[in-house]
């Protein structure tokens, strides 16, 4: 395993479009596990591939809900119900957060790292953090849709 850099705003990359994943391999499986221990380092719940410099429709959440963590593969929208708003922060925009409003309740259709197809409902922080991963895939990023933005407090060493 190994960490990767998570690209922050400003970078290219993070406004392109993600290229959908074809290829469902062990340098898949790796990105994918690299992806994970990368986040937990960051401190983060999400984290999509172009993040970390890669164009591929890959995300990884734990939604602290005993599941673990999650592996979505070129995942679509089915359904998007409800609305409400709560603070996010993103890894890639380290330094604001902000409040943004988003679906209560979603239902994807993805594919795990093996190719094969699954189907999910999710409430609560999961769906707010597929639909937050999901908009990195799509070149958007959270401040585009923040209803407020404000600086991270900054702790004793000065750090957001």
């Amino acid at each position: 395993m190994a960490l990767m850099e998570i690209l922050v705003a400003g970078a290219p990359l993070l406004r392109q479009q993600a290229k959908k994943v074809t290829r469902f391999d062990k340098k898949l499986g790796k990105l994918l596990t690299n992806m994970a221990e990368t986040m937990y380092k960051a401190e983060g719940c999400g984290l999509a591939a172009p993040q970390v410099g890669i164009s591929k429709r890959a995300i990884v959440i734990d939604a602290f809900d005993d599941q673990g963590i999650r592996e979505f593969i070129n995942p679509e929208f089915i359904s998007k119900e409800g609305k409400c708003v709560n603070p996010e922060g993103c890894l890639s925009v380290p330094d604001y957060e902000g409040e943004v409003e988003r679906a209560t309740k979603v239902t994807i259709k993805y594919q795990d790292r093996k190719g094969e197809v699954h189907m999910l409902e999710a409430e609560g922080l999961l769906a707010m953090a597929i639909q937050h991963e999901y908009d990195h895939l799509e070149g958007i990023l959270f401040i585009d849709k923040a209803l407020t933005l404000v600086p991270k407090p900054k702790d004793e060493e000065g750090q957001a």
